[in-house]
């Protein structure tokens, strides 16, 4: 036998490293971009997504990094964490189209859609983007273990689906619906007739 063995368990410790620096950068940039908000001139809220505006195009690309407060952000980190670690299952190319599809198609519903002079910020959209195509996959990939994984997911996060229809003031719900239909709308493209298409 030519070339070298891989230890199968060091390769899984690989990955799994490779999985938490993504993802922990990820959510280190936006705790950064929270500790710089608090200097009094930078004001990095108006790069938020702002409905059919030329500056809020812009947004789209940089809201899930911003957060109103740290508890805002904090609510987001843990989510994104857990199910952007799920995504990340699938492996790194599913996770970067998932992630830059919901980013796009989720933020333009928001700027397209949304109410005239609101500014949208949060990482929310992507988490529910990241849950609806986590909720998809199984049935688009007919993978009978992706849609065990859906039924625990909404078992733990059924609840949070209210959070797509209008509610409490201040809470982009708006975000929260247009990313979960990206989400599933990456299942399906990524997905078709239960086999995976190339990416």
């Amino acid at each position: 036998m030519s070339g070298l063995e891989v230890d199968p368990r060091r390769s899984l410790v690989a990955t799994f490293r490779q999985h938490a620096v993504l993802l922990l950068t990820f959510a280190g940039i936006m705790w950064v971009a929270k500790i710089l908000d608090l200097l009094p001139f930078l004001d990095l809220h108006r790069f938020g997504i702002r409905p059919r505006t030329v500056a809020g195009l812009a947004g789209i690309f940089v809201a899930p990094f911003l957060h109103a407060s740290f508890a805002h952000l904090l609510a987001n980190t843990v989510p994104f964490l857990l199910l952007g670690s799920i995504v990340l299952l699938g492996g790194r190319r599913v996770f970067w189209n998932v992630t830059l599809f919901v980013t796009l198609v989720g933020g333009l519903g928001v700027w397209l859609f949304a109410g005239r002079f609101t500014n949208h910020i949060g990482a929310s959209g992507l988490i529910f983007g990241y849950l609806g195509f986590l909720l998809a996959r199984g049935w688009f990939q007919k993978s009978l273990p992706w849609m065990l994984a859906a039924g625990a997911l909404l078992v733990v996060y059924g609840g949070v689906l209210f959070g797509v229809l209008p509610g409490r003031a201040g809470v982009s719900w708006q975000s929260h619906l247009f990313g979960f239909l990206a989400g599933v709308a990456a299942a399906r493209l990524l997905f078709r007739e239960g086999k995976r298409l190339p990416v």
